[in-house]
């Protein structure tokens, strides 16, 4: 049978198939062979009434995030607050790098609208990710219709109001997952469940713990792929290597001249620049000192 992973626990895989679950597990010769099985996970598994059944292909993935362990995402919704924390575009950019580097769709989602004055303006934040292709909510109403039939992760730093819109979202999530942390001790290095729920017509992950950015992006010319603005500018530039700092020709230059990238979001890509080749650096002297 054919079906996908949709909860993971002590050992057991939970497969999902046309709305039945299955309780499998892992045959040995996936850990021969280095393989784990992650709620996300397309497999192949045997099932007998009454018996355990047993994951016998893991098919191919098209992505995946370390924190927490999970699968084949379709989107993700990055929760930027508005006020308490401040609003971070620099800290948003980061989060969309990783995003793009996992092509993954990401959904902006500005949380505490209600802590803003009529002085703040959003709408040019609102402008500036949407141009690029990015969905850019403020409320539950618009951010509904975006999850179904998709596979969606929630991400964003402490304070910004992850639990309180999953609460709102799936208020069973906030029990089942209170009743896991009684159960098996939270914060005592015990195995949590990782799981995804029916919502609106997708499924979304309990993503507790995903506070943290893991990207993997050590190359310019993947950095300038995350930025797809930049990435489609740079088409057009005089010389393919173009890092978009100092070249002449360089047409990403020119459109954040003209205004037609943002200056924030080049800045920010330059920033991001700087550390990558910082990296470089620091990985040549330790080499060298250990030769």
């Amino acid at each position: 049978m054919r079906g996908r992973i949709v909860k993971a626990l002590a050992g057991f895989y939970y497969v999902e198939v046309d709305g039945k679950l299955y309780q499998t597990r892992a045959r040995g010769n996936f850990r021969k062979k280095g393989q784990t099985p992650y709620v996300g996970d397309w497999v192949e598994f045997s099932a007998e009434e009454q018996s355990e059944g047993y994951i016998l292909v893991i098919h191919d993935r098209k992505n995946s995030l370390v924190r927490p362990p999970i699968v084949n995402i379709d989107q993700a919704v990055v929760i930027m607050s508005a006020k308490e924390p401040d609003f971070n575009a620099n800290l948003l950019d980061r989060y969309l790098v990783l995003l793009e580097q996992k092509e993954i769709h990401p959904i902006i989602y500005l949380s505490k609208t209600d802590l803003l004055t009529e002085a703040d303006d959003f709408a040019p934040y609102r402008q500036i990710y949407q141009e690029i292709g990015y969905d850019f909510v403020q409320s539950l109403e618009e951010l509904i219709p975006l999850l179904t039939g998709k596979i969606t992760v929630f991400m964003g730093q402490t304070g910004v109001g992850k639990s309180t819109l999953l609460n709102r979202l799936a208020p069973e999530l906030a029990l089942e997952t209170g009743e896991i942390s009684n159960s098996l001790g939270r914060g005592r290095h015990t195995t949590r469940a990782v799981s995804f729920y029916d919502v609106y017509g997708g499924k979304i992950a309990d993503t507790p713990g995903f506070s943290s950015i893991d990207y993997e992006v050590t190359e310019t010319d993947l950095l300038s792929d995350c930025f797809p603005e930049i990435a489609k500018a740079s088409q057009s530039c005089k010389f393919r290597t173009c890092t978009h700092t100092h070249e002449p020709g360089c047409q990403v230059k020119t459109e954040v001249e003209e205004g037609l990238i943002s200056r924030s979001r080049y800045d920010n890509y330059l920033q991001f620049l700087s550390e990558i080749l910082q990296q470089r650096e620091t990985y040549k002297k330790v080499s060298k000192k250990m030769k």
